[in-house]
């Protein structure tokens, strides 16, 4: 349905919790290089486990080749410096989704790369930390499944 993608994660339960998620919506998962931490960590495993034969999880040398091989039609970034509320884009199956690194977002040269309308943000309140990459991509990936009714 979607495709989901973590640009060099850094935090295990992080990338764990995300893991349970997409199986629950079905999407896959893709995870950009470099992981700040091995996939068979512990603590990814212990907030994953239950659904790691459930989730479609790839890991990519880059972002371009990700993106050139699974074909998405629109790819969207997800970022505090995003220009377009998150829920105003109506998504369509094989959309794709990028999320940051937790401790500093996606690169500038990424959002670049991104049409401005397809840089999404999340609305937060003033002066506050941005949400855990895990809510943020369930706040995300819930939305565009809404749109498609929970097909």
């Amino acid at each position: 349905m979607f495709h989901l993608i973590l640009f060099q994660p850094e935090i295990p339960p992080n990338t764990g919790n995300v893991i349970r998620m997409s199986a629950n919506a079905g999407a896959r998962l893709h995870l950009i290089k470099p992981i700040a931490f091995d996939l068979d960590e512990k603590s990814v495993r212990r907030a994953g486990m239950d659904y790691a034969e459930l989730a479609h999880v790839q890991q990519w040398d880059s972002l371009g080749r990700c993106l050139t091989t699974i074909g998405a039609p629109r790819w969207f970034a997800i970022s505090t410096r995003g220009t377009t509320r998150y829920d105003e884009p109506r998504f369509a199956p094989g959309d794709a989704f990028v999320f940051g690194p937790e401790t500093r977002g996606l690169p500038q040269e990424i959002l670049d790369l991104c049409d401005e309308d397809r840089r999404l943000r999340i609305p937060m309140r003033p002066g506050n930390r941005s949400l855990n990459l895990s809510n943020a991509v369930a706040v995300v990936t819930y939305e565009a499944w809404r749109q498609q009714d929970f097909r």
